[in-house]
């Protein structure tokens, strides 16, 4: 009789404490159980071998998950005479396993070490899913398996479409192993991402006055966000000759679109939060995940789709809040025509940047200062584009008379109001001008 080892281990009699090294071998190299043998490796034998198995298989099949069935084999065999029961363990392919009631947390999920069944980390739990589920967010098994869906089920309902078991396999959010995926977690009422929204005073983050974080199921957090926005998109009243005609600060598509867009598109397999700021002249919204590989910022503005979460943005196209994939960048700036301002975006490696302005700002602005809320150097600036489609640091050092770090700032915050956007990147950056013609700076 071999002794106990990283893929042995004896058992005296049955008790229920077997499932924690199935789980252990299952995770780890798979191993083999003899019931009926002392540690030290003497035979004694068990009393009732089929009643045993009969146990044994009945605790395998309904306290460990996913189904670790096909991967084990439970026989009786004769050693020095006696009858032992050997179960058999051979590596899962749905790893990691753990107790039903316990979820895929450390207290659940088990490992072997040498001759010893120990919990897993969080770490080697996190590692078993990416590798058995791959690098998609979307469709790894969550770590909360108690899972509760009463604001998805409102929303299916609302919809008229249908939210039972086979459509949340269909859906992806029930996995192959009939697991909660990730894309379950997202859609929960226990869903851990979030979104952080602050209310700024003027054109800078110095002053607060309101922030929020949303929680709870992606679509909660959906409508709740958009309520909060729509707080603050106020109506302005103009006069065409008799007729009055009200406008919102922002075109009430391009925030519904945005705002979908950061939803759809983030990376959820980072914690932070997805950013929303509002300021008298913008809204930024920063979500964490950068382009698909082989996607360039031209391609997105064409309306070219790549999408990060597939089976997340399936559902919203099912519940009718996407229309069509690639259609959500054209569609924001479509928004924008004849406003003479234009939406920004910013990329970095792992962020994602849109900027809508307050197509009144400047209205608001003049209306308050007798002008179009423009400084003197700024229509200095924007002046320049009379005679040129584009201008560069340099011209606008040499027009206004101000040094580099003067223009840095200034160019900088024409760009945050939406008075400018840049063409090229470093020796060949370029400003130009939003409006099309500069008559704007004109009193």
């Amino acid at each position: 009789m071999p002794s106990e080892s990283k893929t042995i281990e004896f058992k005296r009699e049955y008790t229920e404490d077997i499932r924690k090294t199935v789980i252990a071998f299952a995770n780890t190299d798979g191993g083999q159980i003899f019931i009926g043998v002392e540690d030290g490796g003497v035979v004694i034998g068990v009393p009732d071998p089929n009643g045993d198995i009969l146990r044994i298989t009945n605790t395998i099949r309904d306290s460990i998950r996913p189904d670790v069935t096909l991967f084990t084999d439970c026989r009786i065999e004769t050693m020095d005479r006696k009858q032992v029961i050997v179960v058999e363990v051979q590596r899962g392919t749905a790893r990691p396993y753990y107790l039903s009631g316990k979820s895929i947390r450390p207290e659940g999920v088990f490992i072997r070490q040498s001759a010893s069944t120990v919990p897993a980390s969080e770490a080697t739990i996190l590692d078993m899913i990416r590798e058995t589920s791959g690098d998609r967010y979307e469709i790894a098994r969550s770590l909360n398996q108690q899972l509760t869906f009463d604001t998805a089920v409102a929303y299916f309902s609302k919809k008229n479409v249908a939210f039972k078991e086979a459509q949340k396999k269909t859906l992806g959010l029930i996995g192959d192993d009939g697991t909660y995926t990730n894309l379950a977690l997202l859609l929960s009422d226990q869903c851990v991402h979030t979104i952080k929204l602050a209310v700024f005073e003027g054109s800078r983050k110095t002053v607060f006055k309101d922030r929020r974080e949303f929680s709870g199921s992606l679509f909660l957090q959906l409508d709740d966000v958009y309520s909060f926005i729509d707080r603050y998109n106020r109506t302005r009243a103009e006069f065409s000759g008799l007729d009055r005609v009200d406008r919102r600060d922002y075109p009430i598509e391009a925030i519904r679109e945005t705002l979908l867009n950061t939803i759809v598109h983030r990376e959820y397999g980072f914690s932070t939060s997805t950013l929303i700021s509002i300021f008298d002249d913008r809204i930024e919204f920063i979500t964490i995940g950068g382009l698909m590989k082989g996607i360039s910022l031209s391609d997105i503005m064409l309306g070219v789709s790549a999408l990060r979460n597939p089976n997340l943005a399936d559902v919203f196209y099912r519940l009718r809040l996407i229309e069509a994939y690639g259609t959500g960048i054209p569609k924001i700036n479509e928004c924008y025509v004849g406003y003479g301002r234009i939406p920004q975006i910013e990329l970095s490696d792992n962020a994602f940047k849109i900027t809508l302005p307050n197509v009144n700002f400047l209205a608001s602005v003049g209306a308050k200062s007798g002008e179009n809320g423009l400084s003197e150097r700024e229509k200095q600036v924007l002046k320049l584009f009379e005679k040129a489609d584009a201008v560069t640091r340099k011209d606008v050092e040499q027009a206004v008379r101000i040094s580099q770090a003067t223009a840095i700032i200034l160019l900088r915050g024409m760009l945050n109001r939406g008075l400018i956007k840049k063409s090229g990147s470093g020796k060949n950056l370029k400003y130009i001008s939003v409006f099309g013609n500069t008559n704007i700076q004109k009193n």
